[in-house]
């Protein structure tokens, strides 16, 4: 009897120690994935693609941009300051598409 409650209780130590293994895990991918959205580098204003410019326009008449990033996948990170003073960040692709992010 004393040796199936050894095994029983080293049994469900070992699964403890698995779960919080796995749970690590999931947390270190996720940190990942945060740094490489958050991957982007300043460029000049002038530099953004027209249609991302026309895209703005079109959607916010009148808002203005103050910063501009871009990351390794051509996405576009626009730090956008509208006519009533709100101040958004906006995503967009090379092509003028909104991202949700």
């Amino acid at each position: 009897m004393k040796k199936v409650l050894l095994v029983a209780a080293l049994s469900l130590g070992t699964m403890t120690a698995f779960a919080q293994e796995e749970e690590t895990a999931v947390q270190e991918v996720a940190t990942e994935v945060m740094e490489a959205q958050d991957a982007f580098a300043e460029i000049a204003i002038e530099e953004l693609p027209e249609a991302i410019t026309a895209a703005l326009e079109a959607a916010h008449p009148g808002a203005t941009i103050s910063k501009a990033y871009v990351n390794e996948a051509a996405q576009y990170k626009l730090e956008v300051a509208k006519e009533d003073g709100e101040s958004v960040e906006l995503y967009a692709d090379a092509e003028g598409n909104w991202i949700e992010m």
